[in-house]
């Protein structure tokens, strides 16, 4: 049975939204505060987890963030890896833009899919959002 690992980017007093600044929200840009070691750091952890997990899961929201920064098609360790997982997307409509491999939406009940996914996935089920 497939086991929910939550993978999330927030500062500690909750911000989680506009992580590098892109969005112009008010508090956007936290994420490049940190330092370049720290950054490095990062990016190893997640690139780990991704090349432990079995499958992806996230919401629309996400997956179209993914894509629209190149996700599809980096290429390099992390991103050839998260190409080659299966993604789950939870969303009542059609995914939009380009495609990004393996992907495949989730619709219906969330809990019931979501728990019919960890039936069928033996590893580590990511979830980026």
């Amino acid at each position: 049975m497939g086991k929910i690992i939550v993978s999330e980017n927030v500062s500690l007093d909750g911000v989680v939204q506009d992580p590098t600044g892109e969005e112009g929200l008010g508090r956007g840009s936290w994420f490049t505060w940190i330092g370049t070691k720290d950054r490095e750091a990062w990016a190893e952890v997640e690139i780990q987890e991704a090349l432990q997990a079995e499958a992806l899961l996230m919401g629309r929201r996400t997956h179209t963030w993914f894509v629209s920064r190149g996700w599809a098609s980096r290429a390099d360790v992390w991103g050839d890896r998260l190409r080659s997982l299966p993604k789950y997307v939870v969303s009542s409509s059609a995914l939009e833009g380009p495609d990004w491999s393996n992907s495949t939406v989730l619709k219906g009940d969330v809990v019931e899919e979501v728990s019919k996914l960890r039936r069928q996935v033996n590893g580590d089920i990511v979830v980026y959002g």
